[in-house]
């Protein structure tokens, strides 16, 4: 029988500690669904092409369908479970909401997080530059428009609020 070489990985998730033992093939979008219980980060494609899978790493929007959980080894996830705090939406979170940026809500998660990294890096997008941010998540429901407009408005929020991300 073959032994299957397992590897102790630590990773901030959320702004909790974890480690754990994992196999090295192990996909880190596996990781946070089965071993930490964090399904917000879809399997859509499986080949990075549709956005559904989407963390922060580092603050940086990440597709974690093709990133090994030993390459996060050390890292500082943030998974769209851990966005909202003190049972209050993030602006974004809220923005989708109230301006119709979801439908189905599964490519939402990953859409959110890669508006994030835009907004943390631009506080002030045009829509030419919302959509190019947005280039790697794709949505067969909404059309983009009020994506685009969810993401717009979270931007004026987040501005007035200070740039609280």
């Amino acid at each position: 029988m073959t032994r299957i070489k397992m590897t102790r990985i630590r990773m901030s998730v959320n702004g909790v500690e974890h480690t754990h033992e994992v196999e090295a093939r192990t996909l880190l979008v596996h990781f946070l669904r089965e071993t930490l219980g964090l399904t917000g980060a879809h399997v859509g494609c499986e080949t990075s092409i549709c956005g559904a899978c989407t963390v922060l790493i580092g603050g940086r929007a990440v597709k974690s369908c093709t990133r090994l959980a030993v390459q996060a080894d050390g890292a500082e996830i943030t998974t769209i479970e851990g966005l909202a705090s003190d049972d209050e939406l993030h602006p974004l979170q809220q923005s989708f909401w109230d301006d119709h940026g979801l439908q189905c809500g599964f490519c939402t998660p990953g859409t959110i997080l890669a508006a994030h990294d835009l907004l943390t890096r631009n506080a002030d997008p045009d829509d030419a530059e919302i959509r190019h941010a947005l280039e790697g998540n794709l949505c067969r429901c909404t059309g983009y428009q009020n994506i685009v407009k969810a993401v717009r408005s979270a931007a004026a929020s987040m501005r007035e609020a200070g740039g609280t991300t």
